[in-house]
């Protein structure tokens, strides 16, 4: 073969080569007066599969700020964001196309209904395949403001910028498109991008890309940046007002960042960047771009949990640990982004876990006593606790069995737009990590980080997905690992093993393990010396029970699952002493404040507790209880405390057990008794107790829908003591029983809340039925709309002669069950009786008559004026034995500063006439306070669950 042909052939393979190759050329315009940026763009996309194209799809996620229902706008309010929905429209942001062109023609272009953020172009030609089409685009972006994702326009002027352009989505034999919702997983094919920028001369420009060349114009008021790169999906932006990025050059790449460096000196930044880089490239072999850039806003989005949480002033690792991980978490996430092409909102454990897997290994490589609470493990106090002696990789076992313990938990290869924000931002990713470290110990430690190695250097910058790694592990080992991808990773089934019984002779031990789920897991077997390992074995997954002989070794102990690699749900039966009966007892142990559950010993935790109602005043106590810091489903707590105000002892008791049931709409059942004793008016007390059982139901397919349901029966017993001077009277029976039977449905969203409820009550001397529906609108002028309404009615009545006690209440509800949290609930006069719950009829003013013997009907609205300050108004029927029903009204202004949990109520006019001109006005105002932690963290924590 001539030297002629093989050049003909290497420059038309060369050409192929270009031709096949997608490519993204943008000249960008940046207009800092208007928050906008003109774009002229063209898009050469490569047909890749074997299907002719007369359709194709683009992505514009700038455009998915452009409304308040777009799918972003509905993710921020599922998460009860308000941010959005209360931004200025020159806060939002939108794209506006101005033309977009297939060589000299115009094609036909549509936003999708649903999905406004991705556009529908009808192609003039159907594009075969491998052949490119190009389209030119021309549109302006008006940048959103950066407080709704973190990225876009700061309030200092500064842009911050991903996704800020348009791009092809995928295809390959499918279109892969989806709108933004603010998970950072567009899915966009590779291609060779080239950027010209232009923007103000006292601005900074910080890219990923390659810099070409940067010149100064329009007499130095204007510069012009040219950045290109090759096999790109990333391409972010930052504009910058001051510099303060800073670069290290390593042997294996260049790191740009700017992330917190903890105080360190440059020259320590270098080396522990050069070490940082180095492990990634032994491990996940050579980047293919020369720079890897860092940001402190993609950390703050994926942050080490645990580093973050604690005040600067409390410095449990050093500096040096500290930066080390925040920027190898960082590097290999961006490394993997930027190399392992599969669609993230599908496939993205696989990152995650192989993220989690090499943060693992790095502390176990350069940190192998690194503990969890760092150096305050060794602090006096701290020390004691068993949270002390676990080491910094735990940390991950520990948070994934967070959600796993609550039955929150999801299947790993679930979409990431399903997952609850704790698990995606989480559980999901610790559980992948720890995952691929039980899969790699099983197939013999160290083979997975060979195989992860070899499967990451193949598919570098080549579209790939998880199934690939799946078939990439199986033709690689000899071991049976279905049961990762079809158990571990397609399901949320729980982990746990146990011993339950062994049989002991002279030369063997016959072991039976039962495995209490239902799965093919295996688990690892240790029998154990003086608290050294003699042997270790798998032992392959089964269900139900499995008996295996084993030779008698000597050991003093048997152990499943050791040294604690599986995810187990229980640890507390996995080991089983050969030394007999008693020594297989745990010793009891107490603990100040609450822990980590050590599973050697059966622990008791106590605590100081306080509480304050006006007739105990203040109550310091003691808290005695067996909750960890992991949901346990039997539970008891004991508390005692000296009332100050009364001299008295005072507290609660209960004891509990829950059941929780996996992909079961009935989730959740718990059975237990409670019961209190406290003072209910001054120096009378009341005695309380309990039994119940309560159903909780919801989707168990989609953890993010907010619609439960419930039913609840129990039986309340309650004994009040009476005044022997007859001082106080105490209203209707002293010594009563209710059953009570409840069920209810909620959906609580930020922009439409619905629920409802049904109360059945029986005792001996009455029995009664209501119901109540609530509803609340948020509407896209930010106006809400209130509505609640209620209706009641006795079944029968023994007691309407001689006390309201058990009446409906108009406005303040007798709660002779016990159940709302007055500070004073025996009360008529002064600040502590105008505190208001809105529950039977939900009047604000006190009207006569206050309460209704016979039944009741209600409704209570109320619509925004404006930002907190709302309308309100009250109308109802009051129906009294023997007398006819009373229409009663009010309205006025409510101040509605924290939702449900602090609000201020002002009567202006009502059945009693003009009340905000009527004397002491102060004594009708009414007031909401939530003095409950458990209830205010809910604020928070909903977001998360």
């Amino acid at each position: 073969m001539n030297l002629n042909f093989i050049s003909f052939l290497l420059c038309l393979f060369l050409c192929f080569s270009a031709s096949s190759q997608n490519k993204i050329d943008i000249n960008a315009t940046f207009n800092i007066e208007n928050k906008s940026i003109a774009i002229e763009q063209t898009i050469t996309y490569f047909n890749a599969s074997k299907v002719a194209l007369d359709t194709i799809y683009l992505t514009d996620w700038s455009h998915s700020y452009s409304a308040k229902n777009t799918p972003l706008a509905d993710r921020f309010t599922e998460e009860f964001k308000n941010t959005f929905h209360f931004a200025k429209n020159e806060d939002r942001g939108f794209t506006t196309i101005l033309s977009i062109k297939e060589k000299d023609t115009e094609p036909i272009f549509t936003r999708l209904k649903n999905k406004p953020d991705i556009i529908k172009v009808v192609l003039n030609k159907t594009l075969s395949p491998n052949e490119s089409y190009t389209l030119k685009l021309n549109y302006i972006i008006q940048v959103p403001n950066d407080k709704f994702t973190r990225y876009g326009i700061t309030d200092e002027g500064d842009y911050n910028l991903r996704y800020w352009y348009i791009t092809p989505a995928v295809f390959n034999g499918e279109w892969h498109y989806f709108s933004n919702k603010n998970l950072d997983d567009a899915f966009v094919p590779k291609a060779d991008i080239s950027l010209k920028v232009n923007y103000p001369n006292n601005y900074t420009l910080i890219s990923e890309l390659d810099k070409e060349s940067t010149k100064d114009i329009n007499e130095n008021a204007t510069k012009t940046t040219i950045l290109k790169g090759k096999n790109r999906i990333n391409s972010k932006l930052f504009l910058n007002k001051t510099d303060t990025y800073k670069t290290v050059e390593t042997d294996f790449f260049t790191v740009e960042s700017n992330i917190d460096e903890e105080n360190l000196k440059p020259e320590e930044v270098a080396i522990v960047t050069d070490k940082v880089a180095s492990f990634i490239t032994k491990n996940l072999g050579a980047y293919p771009h020369k720079k890897v850039l860092l940001t402190k806003i993609d950390y703050k989005k994926s942050p080490i949990y645990g580093l973050n949480l604690l005040p600067d002033f409390v410095r449990p690792f050093s500096d040096t640990f500290q930066y080390e991980l925040k920027i190898l978490k960082s590097t290999l996430y961006n490394y993997l982004e930027n190399t392992l092409l599969l669609n993230p909102r599908e496939d993205q454990w696989l990152i995650d876990g192989i993220q989690t897997y090499y943060l693992m290994k790095y502390v176990e490589e350069n940190y192998p006593d690194m503990k969890i609470l760092g150096k305050l493990a060794n602090v006096w106090g701290v020390r004691a606790f068993h949270a002390s002696d676990l080491k910094f990789n735990d940390q991950y076992n520990f948070l994934y069995m967070h959600m796993a313990r609550s039955n929150l938990d999801q299947p790993l290869n679930m979409p990431k737009d399903s997952l609850l924000k704790f698990n995606k931002n989480i559980a999901n990713k610790y559980k992948a990590g720890v995952g691929l470290k039980y899969l790699d110990e099983y197939m013999d430690s160290n083979s997975m980080n060979k195989m992860l190695t070899q499967f990451l250097i193949e598919s570098k910058l080549e579209t790939t997905t998880s199934q690939a790694f799946k078939n990439y592990l199986k033709s690689h080992t000899d071991k049976n690992i279905n049961w990762f991808f079809d158990d571990y990773v397609g399901t949320s089934k729980k982990i746990d093993f146990k011993i339950k019984s062994v049989e002991k002779t002279d030369d063997s031990l016959t072991i039976t393990i039962k495995n209490k789920k239902d799965h093919l897991m295996p688990v690892s077997l240790f029998t154990i010396k003086n608290d050294s390992v003699i042997s270790k074995q798998w032992i392959e997954g089964f269900k139900g029970y499995k008996t295996i002989t084993i030779a008698n070794n000597d050991a003093d102990k048997l152990a499943l699952n050791y040294n604690t690699t599986i995810p187990e749900m229980n640890l507390r039966n996995n080991w089983k002493s050969l030394g007999g009966f008693l020594s297989n007892n745990k010793p009891l142990q107490f603990r100040l404040f609450k822990d980590i559950e050590d599973p050697n010993y059966s622990q008791v935790f106590f605590m100081p507790e306080f509480a304050y109602n006006f007739y105990d005043g203040f109550s310091p106590g003691l808290k005695l209880y067996n909750k960890t810091l992991l949901s346990k489903n039997f539970l008891y707590k004991l508390s005692p405390k000296y009332a100050i105000k009364s001299k008295q002892i005072v507290g609660s008791a209960s004891v509990s057990y829950a059941d929780r049931r996996q992909n079961s709409r009935n989730y959740y059942t718990k059975y237990g008794i409670g019961g209190e004793y406290y003072n209910y008016a001054p120096n009378l007390s009341y005695t309380s107790y309990t039994p119940y059982i309560d159903f909780r139901f919801r989707d168990p397919n989609n953890l993010r829908d907010n619609r439960k349901s419930y039913l609840n029966f129990r039986y309340v017993n309650i004994d009040r003591e009476v005044d022997p001077t007859g001082e106080f009277e105490t209203d209707g029976e002293p010594k009563y029983s209710v059953f009570n039977a409840r069920y209810g449905q909620s959906d609580p969203n930020l922009k439409n809340y619905s629920a409802w409820n049904t109360d059945l009550q029986l005792a001996k001397n009455f029995g009664k039925l209501s119901a109540t529906a609530e509803f609340r609108k948020l509407t896209e002028g930010n106006r809400q709309y209130n509505l609640r309404l209620y209706a009641g009615s006795f079944l029968y009545n023994k007691t309407h002669e001689t006390t309201n006690f058990y009446s409906f209440a108009l406005d303040r509800p007798t709660d002779y069950l016990f159940d709302y949290d007055y500070i004073g609930r025996s009360e008529e006069a002064g600040l502590l009786s105008q505190q208001l719950v809105v529950s039977e009829g939900g009047f604000k003013s006190q009207l006569e008559p206050a309460f209704a013997n016979q039944w009741i009907t209600t409704a209570n609205t109320s619509t925004t004026i404006w930002r907190y300050i709302m309308a309100y108004g009250d109308l109802g029927l009051v129906k009294n034995h023997n007398k006819n029903p009373k229409f009663v009204y009010d309205a006025g202004i409510r101040l509605n500063l924290v939702e449900d949990y602090f609000e201020l109520y002002l009567p202006v006019y009502s059945n009693l006439g003009w009340e905000i001109a009527q004397p002491n006005y102060d004594q009708s105002i009414r007031f909401i306070v939530t003095l409950s932690p458990k209830t205010l963290l809910k604020l928070f924590t909903r977001r998360w669950y």
